[in-house]
Parts: C-alpha cells; sequence; structure tokens
C-alpha cells in the first residue's frame, strides 16, 4: 500500500547538494521533490549504538535535513565491533556527542541536535515534540514500550528495528496513517505484535547473549530505507508487516501484522491512555528472583573476602558462575565453576552442587546480577536457605577487584 508523503519539500537545494545528491535526483521514484522532502525532513534516532550508528550515518549520507540523537551512554571499547559511527579516539565519550561529530563529517549540510540524556516518561514527550519521524533503536522492552505509547499519543510514526545474535526484525508501526485519498488505515502499533513483554530473564540482551556485529547494519539499513519512503511517500513501507532476518541461514521472511482490536494502546476499549511505569510493566527481573535477592546479596568486596577466607580453610562454599561457556571463556572469578542459568531451568544443575545438608553455602554469580538472581531463586527454591549471589556480578569483579581481566 502507498501513502502519501510524511513531510513537505523544501523550497530549493543548492548547488552543492545537487551535486551531492545526484545519485538520488536521477531515480525517477525520489527525483528533485523526493530529495526536497528529504532536505525538510526532522527524524530522530532513539540510540546511537548498534541500531543508531548505522541509521544515523545512512540518514545524515541520505540527506535528511535534521537529524536528533536521543542517547546518554558512553562509548565503550566493547561498543567497537558493531557501532561503526564512534572509533577508538571517541572511548569514554559521550555517544551522542561521538555520532554528531561523524555525521558532520560525513554530511555537514544535515542540523544535528543532541538529546544526550536518558529517555522518561517526564522527558520523552518534549524530546519527541518537533520531529516528523522516530527511528528505535533501543535494545531494552521497558524504552521501546514507552517509545511506542509516546510516539501513538504525539502521532508520530516509528520505525522500530531489533537485533539478537544472527535475528534480527523490523517494522513501521503507524496507528494514524492515512492512504492517499485520505482514508483511516487500519495499521497496527507495536503493542498489537507485542501486546505484553517476556517474562523476566526470559529473553537476554545483546550484552548477555551477543549479536553480531554486521547485522546492525543490515537491519538498520532496512531502518532507513522505510524512513525515506515513508518521508518521501515512495514505495510500500512495512506498515502492518514484519520483516525478520536470520543471518546465519541468510533467509529473510515478510510477516503480515494487524491491527488489534483489542490493542491495550490502539484497540477499541483502550486501557493505555497515558504514559505508564514501564520499568514495572517490563520487569527487570521476576518477582521471585526480586525476593530471593533481597537479603542474600553480597558485593565483590565481600566475594574477595570470603574467596580469602576459604584459601585459608577458615570458610566452605561453592561459587557458581551461571553464564554462557563462551561467556566464561573471556574472564571468571577465580575459583568459580561453571553451570550454566539453562542447567538450573531444567533442573540439573542441582545434582551438581554439594548436598543441602552438606553445609556447604552456595554463592551464584553471572556478568551483572540479573541471571544469578533468577537462579538463586531456583536455589533457595530447593532448600538452600542461606544461598547468596553476587551484585555486580563479573562487570563489578572487574571493575572493582580485578581490573587486569578483560570486560565485555
Amino acid at each position: 500500500m502507498s501513502f502519501p508523503a510524511l513531510v513537505e519539500p523544501a523550497d530549493e537545494l543548492t548547488i552543492d547538494e545537487v551535486r551531492r545528491y545526484s545519485r538520488h535526483l536521477i531515480i525517477p521514484d525520489v527525483g528533485m521533490g523526493g530529495q526536497k522532502r528529504l532536505k525538510n525532513a526532522k527524524v530522530l534516532v532513539i540510540g546511537a549504538g548498534g541500531l543508531g550508528s548505522p541509521a544515523l550515518l545512512y540518514l545524515a549520507a541520505a540527506g535528511v535535513g535534521t537529524i536528533g540523537i536521543a542517547e546518554f551512554d558512553e562509548v565503550d571499547e566493547s561498543n567497537l565491533q558493531r557501532q561503526i559511527i564512534h572509533g577508538q579516539s571517541d572511548i569514554g565519550r559521550p555517544k551522542a556527542e561521538s555520532a554528531r561529530d561523524s555525521i558532520n563529517e560525513a554530511n555537514p549540510y544535515v542540523n544535528v541536535i543532541v538529546h544526550n540524556e536518558r529517555l522518561d516518561n517526564d522527558n520523552v514527550f518534549g524530546v519527541f515534540e518537533g520531529y516528523d519521524l522516530i527511528v528505535d533503536g533501543t535494545d531494552n522492552f521497558a524504552t521501546r514500550y514507552m517509545v511506542n505509547d509516546a510516539a501513538y499519543f504525539l502521532k508520530i510514526p516509528y520505525v522500530w528495528g531489533s537485533i539478537y545474535r544472527f535475528d534480527g526484525q523490523a517494522s513501521v508501526f503507524w496507528p494514524h496513517a492515512v492512504d492517499e485519498s485520505g482514508t483511516s488505515v487500519e495499521a497496527p502499533c507495536y503493542r498489537c505484535l507485542y501486546p505484553e513483554p517476556p517474562p523476566p530473564g526470559m529473553v537476554p540482551s545483546c550484552a548477555e547473549g551477543g549479536v553480531l556485529g554486521v547485522l546492525c547494519a543490515s537491519i538498520g539499513s532496512i531502518q532507513v530505507n522505510e524512513a525515506i519512503k515513508v518521508l518521501t511517500g515512495i514505495g510500500d513501507p512495512a506498515v502492518g508487516k514484519l520483516v525478520i532476518y536470520d543471518a546465519l541461514e541468510l533467509e529473510w521472511r515478510k510477516l503480515k501484522v494487524r491491527k488489534d482490536p483489542n490493542c491495550a494502546l490502539c484497540g477499541e476499549n483502550a486501557t493505555v491512555t497515558e504514559l505508564i511505569d514501564y520499568e514495572a510493566f517490563c520487569g527487570a527481573i521476576s518477582e521471585e528472583a526480586a525476593d530471593a535477592a533481597a537479603g542474600s546479596t553480597i558485593s565483590v568486596t565481600q566475594l574477595e573476602a570470603m574467596l580469602k577466607e576459604r584459601a585459608d580453610g577458615n570458610r566452605d562454599f561453592v561459587l557458581v558462575d551461571v553464564r554462557e561457556p563462551n561467556e566464561y571463556e573471556i574472564n571468571q572469578i577465580p575459583g568459580s565453576v561453571l553451570i550454566p542459568k539453562g542447567d538450573f531451568l531444567n533442573g540439573s544443575a542441582l545434582e551438581q552442587l554439594p548436598s543441602v545438608d552438606s553445609g556447604t553455602q552456595v554463592v551464584m554469580h553471572c556478568k551483572s546480577g540479573v541471571r544469578s538472581a533468577e537462579t538463586l531463586a531456583i536455589v533457595q527454591g530447593a532448600g538452600y536457605d542461606d544461598a547468596v549471589h553476587v551484585g555486580g556480578g563479573v562487570v563489578a569483579w572487574v571493575n572493582q577487584i580485578d581490573p587486569s581481566q578483560p570486560s565485555y
């Protein structure tokens, strides 16, 4: 289905802009009119990370006149495997500022607006206001639902993307879309596709599960492709469609996504009529894990002291690393044994632990403390009442105790 162009064209292109965008101008579907619309467009990209990096660069190269960057994080060395908008010299810099400088180098005719702040319920409307289109490159469910809801309330279409390991997804959510005749289109929002977030701990983040660097470019470029189509009114945007890409098998699929009449946001009897508590809605960890961790969390400093006591024969405990084997190869806390979280979920891990009546305490850790809190609930439920987990996990250990080990 075709849609009318989202923005009006700018008055003119300069001679230098005509030279720069000549390969667009000679495409009949884009032409001078389409390029003028891109020049007049205002696009906000949320995140200057894996998806945001290629999206920002290609939006700038395409000639989008105003590009906003909403990003609060700093560049870390582990980002450089996929976040191509940043370089070695940018490590430690705010990502939004690093991305701005790269855009200015790629295309000096683009106006870049930096929003160096974390999006939340208090500022999201103010940040979104004035933009024609949102490109969502976030990597957590709470922010995705907030972006979806805020964009819906402001009637701004947005292009969504998601990546994990070798798999990527993309779509255009535009519940307020109308066709070229001005008739409303029954287009879905993100909640129509995913009414509820997955249970806490069920879907690992890219920081926990990893992502193939080049997959970011594949999905990020699709997002820009769809943004250009929506802004200029060409082609058939992915409104009501879900694009799925499997990089490992080199397979593309396109599924239809229909508007859910019972959607909590855009349905006939909507229950979400304002921004909600998205952290509570999505939950960082399950209630069981939160209950288990309350009063049963130790710091890495406490763990260091416990390890010294164990080495002197004054303490008996087993330190269990619940990460995956490939993570364990990168770094580990000395004296730990590897029992992945999956073994706790299927029950086989309990056979590898000391018996409940042995008197040996179980101490658990993961990368940051989320997975170990989930497994702590399982272990305590099996009778290991004095089991504890390490807050901050390996990240805190490397940062505070053993900086000679690599982080990831």
